[in-house]
């Protein structure tokens, strides 16, 4: 496992659909100087530097090059990631991995994208084989809506039981104030939304937004020093599925099946509703909060609509869910993931304000991209054995 590594600052962008006021390299500026200042670091102190966005999407390429001022990485070691919709738990990951390698002692993880000028459906559409997959997966929403379809006709799940996860989350983006949409939801606004793929309508969906998260990592020594109560590093897992999307099994997510079992196991945890606090899942359409937290093991085959619908992954429920008000309030792509793992290190520092979960000591964060790719981490108030 390498040396114990911590997070001990974290800072995000106000999101929202169109951050005119600055461009990309003042986004991601506005991002690192809040996580130096939550973690009280000079730019000094950082040793190096990962960075990811989806650039095929904006059509910008070698992000570590061009942002090097507004990342704070002018002589430092600089590592790009870019892989899809988990981009943001990629990049977290990468550097955790920089620190527990003993090559460096504070890396700063760095998620950014400028959605308002970037065309995503045409960058995901034409990843796809034109004459195996396109028919299937012409772009997020319709292969999303597959997948929906799918796991409603394999459990009887109804449209409305996916409504439930936007009034969650939705409800949940009123404490956060650097949530791009705060505002409340009926299960009723949800159902007469306009329908964009059957099943799925406009409030199933998140939104496209602008925004920028960075998190740094330090080794033990330094973060017991700098940090009052770190958010330790129990465990990571990356996992890949099939690149043909036509093979994919839509009535589970056998990738984030994969992550989550090797966090579990890596962290001795055995009974995850019970052992866990929170959760910060990358949930990018209401009914992902249903059948992935299956492939999590919260609950069994078919048995989310009942396990949200009795209040489990409410505040103050079992085991609240994406207390930030998760992906389905903000979602600047390849900071996405980023903001999940910083909101976790926010609930175990004690310091999430109105989003917090009283005594949270145990979290988790997972991340969801093309391919139906999936990270997760485990992340603790104790230090990992």
């Amino acid at each position: 496992m390498g040396r114990r590594v911590a997070i001990i600052g974290f800072g995000q962008t106000h999101h929202s659909a169109r951050r005119w006021d600055v461009n990309g390299l003042e986004l991601i500026q506005e991002a690192v100087v809040r996580a130096l200042d939550d973690a009280e670091m000079t730019l000094e102190e950082i040793d190096a530097v990962v960075i990811g966005n989806m650039d095929h999407f904006e059509g910008i390429n070698y992000v570590d090059t061009w942002s090097v001022e507004g990342a704070g990485a002018f002589m430092k070691p600089i590592f790009k990631v870019t892989t899809g919709g988990t981009t943001g738990t990629t990049v977290a990951i990468a550097a955790y991995y920089h620190v527990a390698s003993g090559l460096f002692n504070n890396v700063m993880a760095i998620g950014w994208e400028k959605n308002s000028e970037s065309d995503t459906t045409g960058a995901i559409i034409t990843c796809s084989d034109p004459v195996w997959d396109r028919f299937s997966y012409s772009g997020a929403i319709p292969s999303l809506a597959v997948e929906a379809s799918a796991y409603m006709r394999e459990y009887g799940v109804t449209e409305e039981d996916g409504a439930r996860v936007t009034v969650r989350d939705r409800g949940n983006a009123m404490n956060n104030p650097y949530a791009h949409l705060r505002e409340a939801v009926t299960i009723e606004d949800v159902m007469y939304s306009q329908m964009l793929t059957e099943p799925i309508k406009l409030l199933d969906i998140c939104p496209r937004s602008d925004g920028a998260a960075a998190v740094i990592f330090s080794r033990e020594d330094v973060a017991e020093k700098r940090c009052p109560k770190p958010a330790w590093i129990h465990a990571v897992s990356v996992r890949h599925d099939t690149t043909w999307f036509g093979d994919i099994d839509y009535t589970r997510l056998t990738s984030l099946e994969g992550a989550s079992k090797e966090v579990f196991r890596i962290a001795g945890i055995k009974e995850p509703v019970k052992e866990l606090d929170v959760c910060e899942l990358y949930l990018p359409y209401s009914f992902a909060g249903l059948k992935w937290m299956e492939s999590i093991g919260l609950c069994g085959p078919g048995e989310a609509p009942r396990f949200v619908a009795d209040g489990h992954t409410d505040m103050g429920g079992t085991l609240p869910v994406n207390p930030s008000g998760g992906v389905l309030s903000t979602n600047c792509i390849g900071a996405t993931g980023l903001l999940r793992v910083g909101e976790t290190a926010l609930q175990i520092f004690g310091r999430a304000e109105k989003r917090q979960v009283e005594g949270a000591r145990l979290a988790m964060a997972t991340g969801f991209g093309g391919c139906f790719w999936s990270d997760a981490l485990i992340v603790g108030a104790g230090k990992p054995q």
